[in-house]
């Protein structure tokens, strides 16, 4: 039976760190060589959550392995592992000095990611780093936009209790707010949150939508409260 032959990336994605090593001792380039995707080593030990092996990358020939390379669409091991949720990977290559608002072809930051996925200590760190709360992908979709329509409740909390820059009302290519996403989703708790906090329950997309007009009857009375709340305060 035909038996794939596995790579020193599939070994650094596995964490199998002893067998890497070997190979780096082996062969001096393997330490910066990049596979099909463009992808070092660094990038697969990040992606599987291999801290260790990390760790021991960025420790060799006094800084040999850079801490930010670019795949072939500009992914970093910081982006990949906040993607995947790796939290120490975060840590370590922060404090490494990985670009914390490095983005993709698309314009997807770590922080987007984290958000998308509700990794909330994973955007904790990123923020604490001064990762760009409003960062926008090429879409104009935020962090705010991604946390909203998915319904992650901590997530939208965090950046409002982050966002002192925060724009509440950011609008992606199709007009649309955060506001508008959580309303058409029926992120009842989400909607709720951002009125509180200031969006524009009146505010067009392209179609000339609002976001009452893509929330249901019983979501809009309840904004219609919360905004009548906050405007007689």
């Amino acid at each position: 039976m035909f038996q794939q032959e596995v790579t020193p990336y599939d070994l650094a994605y596995r964490g199998n760190i002893a067998a890497v090593k070997i190979l780096l001792n082996e062969n001096e380039r393997l330490k910066t060589q990049t596979d099909n995707n463009g992808r070092m080593l660094i990038h697969w030990a990040a992606l599987g959550g291999h801290d260790d092996l990390v760790r021991h990358l960025l420790s060799l020939d006094g800084g040999i392995v850079p801490v930010d390379p670019t795949d072939d669409t500009d992914m970093t091991p910081l982006i990949l592992a906040a993607s995947a949720g790796r939290e120490k990977v975060v840590n370590t290559l922060l404090n490494e000095g990985a670009r914390v608002n490095a983005t993709t072809v698309d314009g997807h930051s770590a922080l987007q990611y984290a958000a998308s996925k509700n990794w909330k200590s994973i955007c904790v760190a990123l923020l604490e780093k001064d990762a760009d709360v409003n960062i926008a992908d090429k879409r104009g979709a935020t962090p705010l936009h991604r946390s909203a329509s998915k319904g992650n409740t901590a997530i939208v909390k965090l950046l409002i209790e982050y966002g002192k820059n925060l724009n509440i009302d950011p609008r992606d290519t199709y007009g649309n707010t955060p506001l508008h996403l959580a309303c058409e989703e029926n992120r009842v708790e989400e909607a709720k949150l951002l009125v509180a906090n200031g969006a524009d329950p009146t505010t067009t997309n392209k179609e000339r939508k609002t976001p009452l007009d893509l929330a249901s009857p019983g979501l809009v009375r309840q904004l219609g409260e919360i905004k009548r709340e906050t405007t007689s305060k």
